[in-house]
């Protein structure tokens, strides 16, 4: 049981070791440059704007952590915020554990971020925080459906595809991240629920413990770049902040 006098710390960890290949090839994903800089310094520079955030480990693709570090020192953060980086797994799951196991003992709550959704607004992040420390062992940002949704049975790429049900679609959300956590309940989920049970996120293994997890309002600008149409709409967010916001 923590201890009630001790100051509630918090810790993200960006897994950043998968490879994008539905931006092309090339580069890792997570080193795309965004307005002339890496979307993952942006993505860190996301975590460390919330003061709640104290440390941040980077899981690097497992052969390139050095580079990683390198890139990541050429962009200092404040002096409040820790980094650390450590070479990851070969699956996004193996790369989220090796970033819990970095994590000190004094931390109590952990955000999950993509290093592909660089321009989650503070707000957000601060809002995931802020739920799990009053209480929930799992907390994702989620933004309701603007279109249908179908299921299909699923045919061969190109193929006409049957549909077999139409969801009601107000009762589903789509899922961003940081997704929140209280640490021992997420690492126990990895612990517990093998790779490729059913699970496609951190908030999915918590779920399969048969943990509660619930869901607070996401942001419109915290999606997640994973096409080259996203990299023209996210140039285009991060220009308005820049010239907006001072964004930098």
């Amino acid at each position: 049981m923590s201890d009630p006098s001790r100051p509630v710390r918090t810790a993200a960890v960006i897994p950043a070791a998968g490879r994008g290949v539905r931006l092309g090839p090339g580069t890792p994903k997570a080193l795309r440059t965004l307005g002339g800089t890496p979307m993952l310094v942006h993505a860190v520079r996301a975590m460390a704007a919330s003061r709640a955030v104290s440390l941040i480990v980077v899981v690097a693709p497992p052969d390139g952590a050095a580079e990683v570090g390198r890139l990541l020192h050429e962009h200092p953060l404040a002096e409040r915020t820790e980094l650390e980086v450590v070479p990851g797994g070969e699956t996004r799951q193996e790369s989220v554990q090796l970033g819990l196991a970095a994590l000190p003992d004094t931390i109590d709550v952990v955000l999950v971020h993509d290093a592909a959704r660089p321009l989650v607004p503070v707000d957000t992040v601060d809002t995931v925080v802020a739920a799990v420390r009053a209480g929930a062992p799992a907390v994702v940002p989620a933004l309701p459906l603007a279109d249908t949704v179908k299921q299909v049975d699923p045919r061969p790429q190109g193929t006409p595809e049957p549909v077999v049900g139409t969801p009601e679609r107000a009762l589903l959300r789509a899922v961003q991240t940081p997704q929140g956590f209280d640490l021992a309940t997420l690492r126990k989920a990895h612990d517990t629920v093998v790779e490729g049970e059913g699970a496609t996120d951190d908030a999915g293994l918590v779920e399969r413990l048969g943990s509660p997890v619930v869901v607070v309002p996401g942001h419109e600008e915290a999606f997640k770049v994973t096409r080259p149409l996203d990299l023209v709409l996210a140039e285009a967010v991060l220009a308005r902040r820049r010239a907006t916001d001072g964004y930098v």
